[in-house]
């Protein structure tokens, strides 16, 4: 049922898009419209209709900052989900790199898209739309701020960012969470004992995941294992879980 109607206008570009589509379309709406902006944009944007999700956090995840009357577009990366995923990654947070490109993961030196494509979970790289809609992989981020490096982000907005994960997991309920970076998932639930595998703790239905981070940086993840990983993370779902 289509009962939700998005508009979004911006006099700084001429923007004046309007549709009605299905709630559990929206965040996808607002990533098409998010990517065809620049960073620094104002612009109106409202929701009307029935939405389980509270709109500041749908906004918060699509990539754009209240700020008075109208919204702005952040240096981010939007939420890309939709219905019947079969799994949401869950990055830590973009990097500068990935926040211009509008692809999570894109640094030559990360080795998340060259794993999926080996463990056979997507088939085009660095397309996160293509992934969602021929693989049902989504893509969010505990913290949608943007840095250089994870470690520049703090705890206090891991567990913030943790929150809306709960929310937007409990909504859409993909068949698993994907949490890519096992430092970042110990600082926004404070479980400093996680490790890599399958969780004993879930999101409400949603089994979780966890996996080394695929970063350059983390030499201690080489492509094999993390290929390995992300089989293991697409494949069945153990009863334990």
């Amino acid at each position: 049922m289509t009962d939700i109607v998005v508009k979004a206008t911006s006099d700084d570009v001429g923007l004046r898009r309007e549709s009605s589509v299905d709630a559990v379309g929206v965040p996808a709406w607002l990533a098409r419209l998010h990517q065809s902006l620049p960073a620094g944009v104002q612009l109106r944007l409202s929701v009307e209709g029935d939405l389980p999700l509270p709109r500041e956090v749908l906004f918060e995840g699509a990539g754009f900052r209240e700020q008075g009357s109208n919204f702005v577009r952040e240096a981010t990366l939007p939420d890309v989900v939709g219905p019947n995923m079969r799994a949401v990654v869950c990055g830590l947070n973009p990097s500068l790199h990935a926040a211009e490109a509008g692809v999570g993961f894109v640094s030559p030196s990360n080795r998340f898209w060259p794993a999926a494509i080996a463990a056979g979970v997507v088939t085009n790289d660095r397309k996160p739309f293509d992934a969602l809609l021929e693989h049902g992989i989504g893509f969010t981020d505990l913290v949608k701020r943007a840095t250089t490096r994870a470690d520049e982000v703090t705890k206090a907005e891991f567990a913030a960012g943790y929150s809306r994960i709960e929310r937007l997991v409990g909504w859409l309920r993909p068949e698993r969470l994907v949490m890519v970076g096992v430092t970042g998932w110990r600082a926004a639930t404070g479980d400093t004992s996680a490790k890599a595998g399958w969780l004993a703790t879930s999101i409400g239905d949603t089994p979780v995941y966890l996996m080394p981070n695929p970063s350059g940086l983390n030499a201690h993840a080489t492509l094999e294992t993390l290929t390995d990983h992300l089989r293991t993370a697409l494949g069945p779902v153990p009863a334990s879980a």
